[in-house]
This record gives structure tokens, sequence and C-alpha cells, in this order.
């Protein structure tokens, strides 16, 4: 697949670099997306890309998802070679940043009921539960409206209790009793790698505080799909978010080769 030559540019300076952070989402850019959030496989090709990338001299890649690192893990079937920063950026492969306290516990069980009670009104909506909250899903509502207003209801209701972290994203709503954000997550990993540059690939709502925090020279945003961004790039859907990490990949091994 043809990449935008501003693109290639980019990659071309970006893998010139001696250490490197790639980071991903998982969902809309390394799998594409589904009706079934729990049938969301990858896109044939794109994580042995990635785990060519892991493999070559200088380079860290990541998976940032708002799954959890267990969901994303079976789903991805990615190696041991890729890190996964799932819930945000809140769940580290030490576990959560801030432990969950009786109070949390509780709160996350009375989000959860709330958010319940909410998809029982309005056909085809979902709960997905997760370590730290829940998702509202509403993309399989059959009335657009209805779908609409059913997140509206968890914005105002369990998303409106102290404590509770709001972040929306496409026909999801997803309430977490700790708050993170992918932005946070991918300082934290440049930091740890001591990274010269980070290329970051996202398509939510979600992702854009990623991009905020790609202020460097030699960064790269790239937003995958439609919708107003703040990422530097953009590509038109996962199989060509595969052809970014299969170009990237390439050209990390010719700089191994010619040096």
């Amino acid at each position: 697949m043809s990449l935008p030559d501003s693109v290639r540019s980019a990659l071309t300076r970006f893998a010139g670099l001696s250490t490197v952070l790639v980071a991903t989402d998982y969902d809309g850019v390394v799998a594409p997306i589904v009706s079934d959030p729990a049938a969301a496989f990858p896109l044939p090709g794109t994580v042995d890309a990635l785990e060519a990338l892991a493999a070559a001299p200088g380079v860290t890649v990541a998976l940032v998802s708002g799954r959890d690192r267990a969901t994303l893990a079976r789903l991805s079937g990615a190696s041991p070679a890729l890190i996964t920063v799932g819930s945000h950026g809140a769940e580290w492969d030490g576990g959560f940043e801030g432990a969950l306290t009786a109070d949390l516990v509780e709160l996350r069980s009375t989000v959860l009921a709330d958010l319940a009670a909410i998809a029982e009104r309005f056909p085809g909506a979902a709960v997905e539960p997760k370590p730290l909250g829940g998702a509202l899903h509403v993309r399989n509502v059959a009335d657009p409206a209805a779908g609409a207003q059913a997140l509206q209801e968890a914005r105002r209701g369990p998303a409106a209790r102290p404590g509770v972290h709001a972040t929306d994203g496409k026909a999801v709503l997803e309430l977490t009793v700790l708050d993170a954000s992918k932005g946070r997550a991918l300082t934290v990993l440049r930091e740890r790698v001591h990274a010269d540059a980070v290329l970051y690939l996202g398509d939510d709502v979600t992702d854009e505080k990623a991009f905020a925090v790609l202020t460097g020279a030699e960064d790269v945003s790239v937003k995958v799909g439609d919708g107003a961004t703040a990422a530097r790039f953009r590509v038109d859907g996962p199989a060509a978010a595969r052809a970014v990490f299969e170009e990237l990949a390439a050209l990390r091994r010719g700089r191994s080769q010619g040096s």
C-alpha cells in the first residue's frame, strides 16, 4: 500500500535515530473495528511487522490500549517482545498505577451496576467490565439517537459520581475509578527507554492525549481514519497502519545493514 510522501519522509527521519519508541493503539489500528469487541483480532501481518520492529536494535514497541492487559494479550496474540499497557495507561506489567482500595472496589461495582441498568433500557447496548471500571458500548444500538441518549445518561449518572473518570470514544464511554491517559503512558515509556523520538498511531478520541505529548521535532503522530485530530499525519485505516509499520521495519533493517 502506498503511503503519503509526508509520512514516508517522517518515517525515514525517524528510522535514522539511535533509540526510538514505536507505540500504537490496538482497536482501529492493529485490529479493525468490529461490532463484537471480543472478536477484534489483528489485521493479518500487523503484529508480525510490530514484532519485526521490536527485534531491531534500538527499537521498543508498545501496545497502548483502553483494554485490560489480559484481554489485549489474548486478542493480539503478541509475544512478550511487545510491551502492553492497558486501561488507558493505568495498567502496566507490574499491575495498576495506584492500588484499588476497598472504597474504589466498591465504587467500581456501583459504576458497573449503573451502566448495566442503562444498557438494559437500550437494546444493543453492552457493558464491558474492566479492572478499573467499565465501558458502555452503543455501536450496536440500531437507532443512533438512542445510542447517543444512552451515553448521555451515563455521563449524567455514573460518570458524575465523585472519583469517577470518564473517557469518550467512538460509540463508547469508559468510566474508571483511577485517572490515567495514553499521553502519560507515552511520557513514562519515553523516559524508561530513553527514546530519541516516539511514533504513535491511534484512531480514537482517547488517542488525542497521546498525540498532544508528541512535541519533539522527530516525533511522529499518525491519526488512523477520519475525524479532527492534533496528529501531524493521517492514514486511511488499519491496512495503511500496517504499511507504516512495515515501511519502518524495512527502513530500520536498512539502517542496521548499513552500519
